[in-house]
């Protein structure tokens, strides 16, 4: 395989599939664009290719995951493509739509919960069990819902599989108390687990790649907007206030 194609072939693997309508009467050149998509990179589906805001390129989009190719399907661009008069990043706002769509996705059963009486606002966090800063989250667990944020986790062992925080994780999804199983691991304390079905783990897992995190913590607002890294509770209200004003 081309070097090039070894490389953008993970990042364009990485999303769930996210449809797109496209127009009814769809070019020639936008079928044989996505014949050529599909041939060289089989996870990329027709409705994954689809007209873009600029003339002679057509957006490659999988969950969050945004490339741009050329109409004649030669030239591949992996970048932020941003509307200059408007002063707006147009391929984030495809991956904030993604990432939405994925959020909304989710059922209650799905990630551990940790809500406040009173719900503000809710936001998921993709969480490590042995990241530093996904610890000091946890530790003012109490002091996000004080302030009215509920908190879904969703387990995120970033070593990937076979590492100790994926056995971790697995454990603590199959603990009766979750809960308390994710703050025990994430102060190196024991707690009682037993055998589950731990397939949640990896889907929580493939659903981070898909929201396109690059560490954790990751939070995510129901909104799609993803924030990279640790906020206290104070920082994360006033971000999730402006959101929701916006």
């Amino acid at each position: 395989m081309n070097r090039t194609y070894a490389v953008v072939l993970p990042v364009l693997a990485a999303g769930l599939l996210l449809s797109n309508s496209v127009a009814a009467d769809d070019a020639p050149e936008l079928e044989a664009v996505r014949a050529k998509m599909n041939a060289m990179f089989e996870e990329i589906k027709p409705e994954n290719v689809y007209q873009s805001p600029i003339d002679g390129w057509y957006t490659v989009q999988k969950g969050s995951i945004v490339a741009y190719v050329s109409e004649d399907g030669r030239y591949l661009l992996q970048g932020d493509l941003i509307d200059l008069d408007e002063q707006v990043n147009l391929s984030e706002r495809s991956r904030v739509d993604a990432r939405r769509a994925l959020i909304s996705s989710l059922t209650e059963d799905q990630g551990i919960l940790f809500s406040p009486e009173k719900v503000k606002y809710r936001v998921t966090v993709f969480t490590d069990v042995d990241c530093t800063y996904c610890r000091k989250l946890h530790s003012q667990i109490e002091e996000y819902l004080a302030q009215g944020i509920a908190v879904r986790y969703m387990l995120y062992p970033r070593n990937g599989p076979a590492s100790p925080s994926w056995k971790t994780s697995e454990d603590v999804w199959c603990a009766t108390d979750r809960q308390g199983a994710l703050t025990a691991a994430k102060l190196d304390r024991s707690f009682e687990s037993h055998k589950c079905n731990t397939s949640p783990v990896t889907e929580s897992y493939v659903l981070g790649q898909d929201v396109g995190l690059t560490g954790t913590p990751a939070i995510v607002f129901d909104d799609g907007t993803l924030i990279s890294g640790y906020l206290p509770p104070e920082a994360l209200t006033a971000r999730l206030q402006r959101a929701a004003g916006n």
